[in-house]
């Protein structure tokens, strides 16, 4: 069960065809269902098992999720709801955010690789312990262009991981019924990282950091960049932590703005090169 959870969104799609012909008349059109799909998204506050997911993702393996009417402590009972379905789903993509003095994210999306089935009256769910909010100033992003990136992105206000699976289609003339049957070819992710050109104390700091002419000199140098995410604490929140997860990337993208009577910004992108390590 999804801990902490906001929101949660089940989508039933059913794709058509027009089956009107010339023996018709009239210009009415005719749908028919060929084929049927369905996915879920879900937002929540708990990032605590944010390793567990990208492992999942990571893995391209379907998991078992299901949905259902729920009650009693924590809202984590079943209720047995008419509507409520099975089947087995890729995590298809989903995107972490730890952002400046706000309560870190994620948002998650499935999608389903076989039919769905009705949930039975003695179906359990593992119950999740409550988690703690995790304030997005505590995670930072540490980079370089040498293995064990020890700098953070100075001054940063925003951080985001993003992970995607391309699914295809995979539903021959041996498949039974309506439904899509889905399958992985590739994985790729991305990081997003904004700043600010300036911050005064948090650029000028007792521990170096990443600035934006330093990243700037990576960029052109089409330098292969080590990226970590991590906790962090001590001055200016620049000591790393245990880390989360880690990899190589290259600059993709600088976006630099500088609008009027507001602080200049930066947003970095970074494009991941080969797969991710998630921390044990």
């Amino acid at each position: 069960m999804i801990g902490m959870a906001t929101s949660c969104s089940v989508t039933l799609q059913a794709n058509t065809e027009n089956a009107s012909t010339k023996d018709d008349v009239g210009a009415a059109n005719k749908p028919t269902i060929v084929s049927k799909s369905w996915s879920v998204q879900v937002d929540s506050l708990n990032v605590a098992d944010t390793g567990a997911m990208l492992t999942m993702a990571k893995s391209m393996q379907p998991v078992l999720l299901l949905w259902d009417q729920t009650s009693t402590t924590d809202n984590q009972t079943l209720e047995g709801a008419d509507y409520a379905r099975k089947g087995m789903a890729y995590l298809s993509d989903a995107t972490f955010q730890f952002d400046d003095r706000t309560n870190s994210t994620k948002q998650l999306q499935f999608t389903g690789a076989a039919p769905l089935e009705a949930v039975g009256s003695t179906e359990e769910t593992e119950v999740i312990p409550l988690g703690s909010y995790t304030k997005g100033q505590f995670v930072r992003l540490f980079l370089s262009s040498t293995a064990n990136p020890a700098l953070v992105v100075a001054g940063a206000k925003t951080l985001s991981l993003h992970v995607g699976i391309t699914l295809t289609d995979a539903t021959t003339k041996d498949t039974d019924g309506d439904w899509q049957v889905q399958e992985p070819t590739e994985l790729s992710y991305d990081i997003s990282s904004g700043a600010l050109i300036d911050s005064g104390e948090t650029i000028t700091s007792s521990v170096n950091g990443q600035t934006l002419s330093t990243l700037m000199a990576n960029y052109e140098a089409e330098d292969l960049m080590y990226w970590q995410i991590a906790p962090a604490s001590g001055d200016n929140n620049r000591t790393k932590g245990s880390v989360i997860v880690s990899g190589q990337a290259y600059i993709t993208k600088l976006d630099i703005n500088a609008a009027n009577r507001q602080a200049g910004e930066y947003t970095t992108r970074l494009s991941g090169f080969g797969i991710y390590t998630v921390a044990a």
